[in-house]
């Protein structure tokens, strides 16, 4: 409860309690010749400014405060390295060196008669699985 609410409560108590205080008379008020005007008096100045008090309260704006609105920082700025260049080392690959020995050289035949079973030494070929005819390198 709001302290405004609070403080209507108690006004408003108050304001229906004071009529209970006045005491109950069973009889005829003869010894008294006054018709208890002030008090009624006393009475509608208490309740209009109870009343006055209630509907100023009542009748101002209610504030609502809005619901907190988060917002995520900025990503921190990226980081960058100084740029280093490096020159690459080229290697050389394995020089391949394909030993064949020439062609009509005694080795030459030795090797192709010794790989090739169907070996022509006078024409320097051979006949591969398909029946083509290649010469020997």
């Amino acid at each position: 409860m709001s302290l405004t609410t609070k403080a209507l409560a108690l006004a408003l108590a108050g304001a229906l309690t004071l009529p209970a205080l006045a005491g109950a008379e069973a009889g005829q008020r003869h010894h008294r010749h006054n018709n208890d005007a002030g008090a009624a008096l006393a009475a509608g100045a208490i309740g209009l400014a109870a009343g006055a008090i209630l509907g100023s309260t009542l009748s101002q704006p209610r504030y609502v405060e809005p619901a907190p609105v988060y917002v995520a920082p900025p990503p921190p700025p990226p980081v960058y390295r100084e740029r280093v260049i490096v020159e690459r080392r080229y290697y050389d690959g394995p020089e391949y060196v394909e030993y064949a020995p020439r062609p009509w050289t005694r080795e030459w035949y030795r090797y192709c008669s010794s790989k090739y079973r169907s070996f022509d030494p006078q024409t320097g070929t051979f006949v591969t699985y398909g029946g083509r005819e290649r010469f020997c390198r």
